[in-house]
Parts: structure tokens; sequence; C-alpha cells
């Protein structure tokens, strides 16, 4: 009987500590995954995050969209698109810096090109010359010049209106509003026309968002998880610019853009939520 009872508190006792153990494991595994999670998107402020996302959508849908419909639909195909290539050209100064500053001087090249067949043949870039003869716009930024770098994007960042960033990029934003030639012009005016490079801004945002209401519409309606499927595009994109891959090969930008749309919106949508996109919850 003593035997029997030395046996059972044995057991006993080795069944607590093997619960113990796996208890141990059990929690030293989620933590595991949470920190993997965290690592993997780098979104330590979701919770912040998708609250200002939530109030960006409901500005989306109740003021810039209907703005952006009513500016395309009084405005014709070829003064829109006027409109955007004037707005691109006077981005060119800028896009030549950071081709300069990280050593594509083969792109910077086809970038002063640009300006200057555009600003002249052009008609201070209301009609695309340089585009049509090949020599097509492409993405540049400081926030893209610092990736090239090597400087590291920081969390994951939602701010209110203009949408996802990353300190990185967002930093080089603020940098290159105060850095932009234009800016400094209107600005040192001595008829202070400081509300310009605001007006431009916005109308800037409009016009890229009215070519892209229907296609961000089928990505939110084709969405799991349409704040992880943004947030994984606008990552996906930033890196494929990084990387200078080809502007038909990119990732759909994640908010407002100006690359040309270069399928219907439905196509895009569905390679915007295939495999590896909303995955992430």
């Amino acid at each position: 009987m003593t035997k029997f009872s030395f046996l059972r508190c044995a057991l006993l006792d080795l069944t607590v500590v093997s619960a113990l153990i796996l208890g141990g494991c059990a929690a030293s595994n989620t933590e595991q995954q949470v920190a993997t999670y965290e690592e993997e998107f780098n979104d330590p402020l979701e919770n912040v995050n998708r609250k200002i996302f939530d109030f960006n959508q409901f500005v989306d849908r109740n003021a810039i969209v209907p703005v952006a419909k009513a500016y395309r639909a009084a405005l014709p195909d070829p003064v829109r698109d006027s409109l955007r290539d004037f707005l691109n050209n006077l981005r060119e100064p800028l896009v030549f810096v950071n081709d300069t500053l990280q050593g594509q001087f083969k792109r910077a090249g086809e970038t002063m090109g640009r300006f200057v067949i555009n600003s002249t043949i052009g008609i201070g870039g209301v009609v695309d010359v340089a585009g049509r003869w090949g020599v097509p716009y492409h993405e540049e930024d400081l926030g893209l010049t610092l990736g090239a770098w090597g400087v590291p994007e920081g969390p994951y960042l939602v701010v209110p209106i203009l949408g996802p960033s990353t300190p990185r990029d967002l930093g080089g934003q603020v940098a290159e509003g105060f850095g932009d030639p234009w800016n400094n012009i209107v600005t040192g005016n001595p008829w202070t026309l400081y509300w310009i490079p605001f007006v431009r801004g916005g109308v800037s945002g409009i016009d890229t968002r009215s070519r892209y209401i229907e296609t961000l519409a089928d990505i939110e309606r084709t969405s799991l998880d349409y704040y992880a499927t943004i947030r994984s595009l606008y990552r996906q994109r930033r890196t494929a610019l990084i990387r200078h891959e080809q502007e038909e090969n990119l990732p759909p930008k994640a908010g407002f853009t100006r690359r040309e749309d270069r399928g219907t919106p439905s196509t895009v949508a569905r390679s915007a939520v295939g495999p590896g996109v909303v995955s992430e919850h």
C-alpha cells in the first residue's frame, strides 16, 4: 500500500511538472508568435493606425470621392491628362535630384531630358512629348532615396488624410516640401502666395483619386481585411520602387497614385488581393 501511494504521488508530481513545462512552452510560443507578427508587419501602432484609417475612410467616402467624381465629370479626359502631365513636370526637378543621389545617372539624364523637352516643346509640361517619344515618367522621392541608402523604414504609420506611410517616407515627404524649388519660388514671392502649394497638392490628390475610384472600391470589396491589404500594397510597392522595377510590374499603389492604370479596375483589384496580400490576418 505504501509502495502504491509512493508511485501514485510520483506520477502526480510528474504530471504537474509536465503540465507546467507544456504551459510554459505554450506561453513561450504565443509570445514568440506575437513577436514574429510585430516584426514581420512592423505595425506596433496598429490599434491607433486602424482608428486613423477608419477616419480617413470616412473623409474619403464623404468628401474626397464626391469631389473626385465631380472633377472627373466636369473635365474631359484630355484636359485631365494634360493637368496630370503638368503636375508631373513640376516634380521632375525633385525626381532628377533623387535619381542623382541614388547614383542612377542614366535615369537622371532621362529625367532632365524629359523636363527640358516637356517644358519647351510640351508647352510647360501640359503635353508629355517625352513620354510619347519613349521616355516615360517614373516615380522617385526622398523616402525612396533613403531606402536605397539602407535607411530603415521604421514602423508602419497611417497619417490623417495622407494615408499609409512610414517615418522614413513621411520625413522625406516633409523635407521635399521645403526643398521643392517651385514651393520656394512661390513662398518667396512678395505677394505671399503661400496658398499655391496647398492648391497644387489638393488638385494633385483629387486628380489622382479620380483615376482610381473603381479600382480602390474593387480592392475594398474583395479584401478580407482592407486595412491589412492596403498595408501590404503600400510596402510591396515601395520595396519594388526602391529596386527600380519596371513600372508595369509594380504592385498597385495603396491610395493616391500618379501612375496610369495598366488594367481594368477589377483586374488590378484581383491582383492586389491575391495570395500573400490579405493573408496577414
